[in-house]
């Protein structure tokens, strides 16, 4: 029975050795193909390599790449000499890249490609201990090795690493190393993008992930030989556990990019069952598809909204007969199945019509074989939910935290609950109030758990831990939620980004913000106010869609940066501000936007988003003082 990662993938290797593990781009664009066998002979060879320099047990390495190939194989490789890898991405300021190589004494350290190679060079009069660089891509580098830095292409060190693997005594060398490997051990030291301050390393462990992938089977029935589209940070831990719930189900994975054209290219040419993400995707996903149906005629455009009109309404009576409302107390669900089963069976029909006529040409841009996507790093917007459900696409919804390696819950695959989740087998959760009691079935709370999937720590760092992980064990993890009777668990916000208007409101901004975020003019929406008397907004409009509406009215404007500056835009925003966030929706009088700025350029990753795509509200602050205090 495994006890590390490492001894799993062994395993599995095993079972299928010349079964396809990942597919990765070479130079031509085209994907190159690489089997279970051929990856841990790559996985041993780096290892031999590592620790001919002198890499030893409970040594930490850098890890500074985004997703590709080579990521794989070097955590395997460092998780097999009992090491820890320390892992980054390429949007890293540069002074947290010397914070998280220093604090963990980090001797040896793989980076992406020459531009990383040359920050981190930069870096080195603050990095004494370390020694030795792996380049994963050596285009365009022309450093050389130094008295006190070694660089190494990484397709040379597997080289060297292959030739010592001929040797028995190396095999056995290696084989032993990880058997030596026990569940405590610590897999991987990753430093959350803290909104102040400098990064906190959390100490994730093979039994953090293995807990994990152990009950993933009670959430999704993955199949055997099921192919992945890998678009996230890999150093991220959503994307990570990904990679080992592929080695894990004896599935493949294939890497393509966050970017809507390559990502759809490499789908269909993949045809991928699964695919990670985050929110904001599968909102730019459902604009193309809009965007797209509004070129169409106007026969084709009346078509897709009466079937998806039937989509949404067969969907919610679905909910209905098969127990997919969220109860915030003790009932029997017989009334819901009575009011809901007539028009259930009523809509069944024209439901799987639309599905032929319409949406099975829209699923094909998935590919052939897409069976469901999985949502996290964010709560999916009820309307993005909905249109996907509409049209026959199952997106899962997943939450928890890097300090939570990252699991908590998902929603269930034969049966969702709608807004909620199920909490992973194991994993204990109360929804508690300020004094720390808990509260009732459907009031909000802040979210606290328990769980086999709970960090070991903070790296070197235990005041820290001990604010987030009580007496008790229990991580407190900063989210706003509501809890079913059924226990689980939707969440509503976060208790830092809950707004307090001068009045003394209380106003959580993501509700809104994913209300904004429907129309169709709006690509991105920030909700401000603190101590304000009202609240404010930051728009991003969606120049496409925008510029449709001019021409269709025949206003003129000059170009695109015109736009924002428009009266004619400000009404159509105003207006579409009030139909989308109004007392008939549910938001209060004074959760409703009062004024608002529009912006003309998107937000961009490292500056007002994260590397997961979410809000950097601290950042925003700064970046945009002078606009919002405009509007106050």
């Amino acid at each position: 029975m495994y006890r590390t990662l490492v001894q799993l993938f062994d395993e599995k290797v095993k079972e299928d050795p010349l079964l396809t593990v990942q597919f990765a781009k070479n130079e031509s664009g085209m994907f190159v193909q690489k089997t279970y066998i051929q990856l841990q002979k790559e996985v041993r060879s780096l290892a031999l390599a590592l620790y001919s320099l002198g890499l030893r047990r409970g040594f930490h390495v850098g890890l500074i790449s985004d997703n590709r190939a080579q990521w794989l194989a070097s955590d395997l490789a460092v998780l097999s000499l009992g090491c820890a890898d320390v892992p980054r991405g390429r949007d890293a300021m540069s002074y947290e890249l010397e914070h998280i190589l220093s604090v963990t004494n980090c001797q040896f350290c793989f980076v992406e490609n020459a531009e990383l190679l040359n920050r981190v060079l930069a870096l080195k009069p603050n990095l004494p201990e370390l020694k030795y660089l792996i380049l994963f891509d050596s285009k365009n580098c022309n450093v050389e090795s130094t008295d006190s830095l070694t660089i190494y292409d990484y397709k040379d060190l597997v080289s060297k690493g292959s030739v010592l693997l001929e040797k028995e005594s190396n095999k056995a060398l290696i084989e032993s190393e990880i058997l030596l490997g026990c569940e405590d051990d610590v897999a991987t030291i990753i430093f959350t993008s803290g909104t102040t301050g400098l990064p906190k390393g959390v100490m994730l462990t093979h039994g953090n992930f293995l807990y994990q992938l152990e009950n993933f089977k009670y959430v999704v029935p993955f199949k055997k030989g099921g192919r992945w589209l890998s678009v996230l940070p890999v150093w991220h831990s959503f994307e990570r556990v990904i990679q080992y719930v592929v080695i894990n189900y004896t599935n493949s994975i294939a890497y393509s990019k966050p970017i809507g054209k390559i990502m759809l290219m490499d789908m269909q040419y993949i045809n991928p069952e699964y695919m990670g993400s985050v929110p904001r995707i599968w909102e730019t996903v459902k604009a193309g598809v809009l965007q797209n149906i509004k070129t169409k005629k106007p026969i084709v455009q009346k078509l897709f909204n009466f079937f998806l009109t039937v989509g949404r309404r067969y969907r919610h009576y679905e909910a209905s007969v098969k127990k997919g409302k969220p109860k915030y107390k003790h009932c029997f669900y017989v009334c819901d199945y009575l009011k809901g089963i007539i028009p259930y069976l009523l809509l069944k029909l024209p439901y799987k019509l639309g599905q032929k006529l319409v949406f099975n040409q829209i699923k094909e841009k998935l590919g052939k074989n897409f069976v469901m996507g999985f949502s996290g790093g964010g709560s999916m917007p009820s309307e993005v939910d909905e249109f996907f459900k509409a049209i026959g696409i199952v997106l899962i919804d997943g939450y928890g935290l890097t300090e939570s390696s990252p699991v908590i819950s998902a929603g269930g695959f034969d049966r969702r609950v709608k807004g909620a989740m199920n909490l992973l087998r194991g994993t204990e959760a109360k929804v508690i109030d300020e004094e720390g009691k808990e509260v009732p079935f459907g009031q909000k709370g802040e979210l606290i758990i328990k769980g086999a999937q709970i960090m070991k720590g903070y790296f070197k760092d235990e005041a820290k831990t001990k604010t987030v992980i009580d007496k008790d064990g229990y991580l407190h993890t900063g989210d706003l939620a509501t809890m079913t009777y059924n226990r689980e668990i939707a969440i509503v916000g976060r208790v830092k980004d809950t707004i307090v208007l001068s009045g003394g409101e209380n106003i959580e901004p993501l509700p809104i913000e994913a209300a904004l975020r429907e129309c169709e003019y709006i690509q991105t929406a920030v909700v401000v106010g603190q101590d304000k008397k009202y609240l404010g907004a930051l728009l991003v409009i969606e120049p496409h869609f925008v510029e449709r509406y001019l021409k269709n009215n025949g206003i003129p404007y000059i170009n695109r940066d015109d736009l924002c500056g428009k009266q004619e835009v400000v009404n159509l925003i105003n207006q579409e501000i009030q139909k989308y966030v109004n007392y008939a929706r549910g938001f209060k009088t004074f959760e409703q936007i009062s004024k608002f700025v529009l912006l003309d350029k998107p937000f961009t990753i490292g500056r007002e988003l994260s590397s997961k795509q979410e809000i950097k509200r601290a950042e925003i602050n700064t970046l945009y003082k002078d606009e919002i205090a405009t509007m106050f």
